[in-house]
């Protein structure tokens, strides 16, 4: 079988299909629902959410959803970031590349808006993704937002 994800925007269409996918029940605790996930694009202003599936040829294998120019601190304004902001690999998927592509897919659209770091969140502990994002190239920078570790990536 050939490596060939691609990103899809979630529709009517796949919705059903992207609600099913479920991560290991030992990672649940680190990552929210797909239906959280979208009930989160819905509700902020648009252009905040930016929910994608991650698709590798008739299989859905994931979700991601990057956050765009958010307001960091909710303050008004002092200190914008973008970033990761969920990442769900179907349980049968993980380990085959699909975690690093939707990384490198949220990066290259980034810089394509022209931002110089991308941001992501992470629960700590041994069933925890710190050590992925951390190969990635990820560094923690000493941060916690909502009781989680803030890692960032340079884009430059």
């Amino acid at each position: 079988m050939t490596f060939a994800p691609r990103l899809e925007e979630v529709t009517p269409g796949n919705f059903e299909t992207a609600t099913a996918i479920r991560v290991h029940p030992d990672q649940e605790f680190a990552v929210s629902p797909v239906m959280q996930s979208l009930a989160e694009a819905y509700v902020h202003p648009p252009g905040v959410a930016w929910p994608r599936l991650i698709v590798d040829g008739d299989r859905t294998v994931g979700f991601l959803m990057a956050f765009l120019d958010i307001d960091w601190r909710a303050d008004g304004g002092t200190l914008r970031r973008s970033g990761l902001w969920r990442l769900n690999i179907a349980a049968d998927a993980q380990g085959q590349g699909y975690g690093r592509f939707a990384v490198e897919s949220v990066a290259a659209e980034l810089r394509r808006r022209g931002t110089k770091e991308l941001y992501v969140t992470w629960h700590e502990g041994e069933k925890g993704p710190a050590e992925f994002y951390l190969r990635l190239g990820f560094r923690r920078n000493g941060e916690l937002s909502g009781g989680e570790t803030v890692g960032v990536l340079d884009l430059g």
